[in-house]
């Protein structure tokens, strides 16, 4: 089934920050909805052609920080990009480090969390209006940060852990922030316990336990969250 529109470009972009942190389960999702999908890679590649992109950009998740500018000066062009974006309020899907830029450009302060927040657990959802994120509802999500954010001010919040406040976030219809990962395959995930070793090993994480919960709750997470793409794509397609 596909849902593409002849007003709506028939591309995906996406923002990479790390090889292996794709687009996932979601990259079946899109081609199934008749989309194509197009990567870039951030620090290597120019970014302009994706941030004035006036379809869906996504930004995906890394391991550096938003304000890490000295030791990765591509992120000063990356959020400054970003503004005029989210001025535009152009389709805008931002996951973990995706998310934190979106609040960082919004004006809102993104700082070192007090823990790091690493596994599977359920969110706590907001009583927002049409919620994008109620499917969400007693599933487990991915979590996988150190960093957080304060709530930009022209956020509405849409969930929360219990470690941190802020997990999701949304401004108007297009603009979506997840600080978790909704994006996982449970067939994929083996490379993020390989390529995030030595931050599991400091952060002393039991990787065969975190290894059994992925292949408990990536799934049923999957399941959900092509709903919530189908429904988000939907909106901003303004179907």
């Amino acid at each position: 089934m596909t849902i593409l529109s002849p007003d709506f470009p028939d591309t995906i972009y996406a923002i990479q920050h790390l090889a292996f942190e794709d687009l996932g389960a979601l990259e079946d999702v899109f081609y199934q909805l008749g989309f194509r999908v197009r990567y870039f890679e951030a620090g290597t590649d120019d970014l302009t052609k994706a941030m004035q992109h006036k379809g869906l950009t996504i930004i995906l998740g890394g391991p550096i920080g938003v304000y890490e500018t000295e030791d990765y000066p591509f992120l000063r062009q990356e959020t400054d990009l970003l503004k005029v974006r989210l001025e535009e309020n152009l389709p805008t899907l931002g996951i973990c480090l995706g998310a934190q830029l979106i609040a960082h450009a919004l004006g809102a302060k993104v700082y070192a969390g007090h823990q790091k927040e690493i596994g599977w657990s359920k969110l706590s959802l907001s009583n927002a209006e049409n919620n994008p994120l109620a499917p969400l509802f007693d599933t487990p999500v991915l979590h996988w940060h150190g960093d957080t954010f304060d709530l930009p001010k022209q956020a509405e919040l849409l969930a929360s852990s219990e470690i941190y406040p802020n997990q999701a976030f949304s401004v108007g219809k297009n603009i979506l922030a997840l600080q978790f990962h909704i994006e996982v395959a449970a067939d994929s995930l083996e490379k993020w316990l390989i390529g995030h070793t030595c931050e599991l090993r400091k952060a002393e994480i039991n990787i065969p336990a975190l290894r059994a919960d992925n292949e408990k709750y990536a799934l049923p997470l999957e399941t959900v969250a092509t709903g919530i793409l189908r429904n988000y794509m939907k909106q901003v397609m303004g179907k």
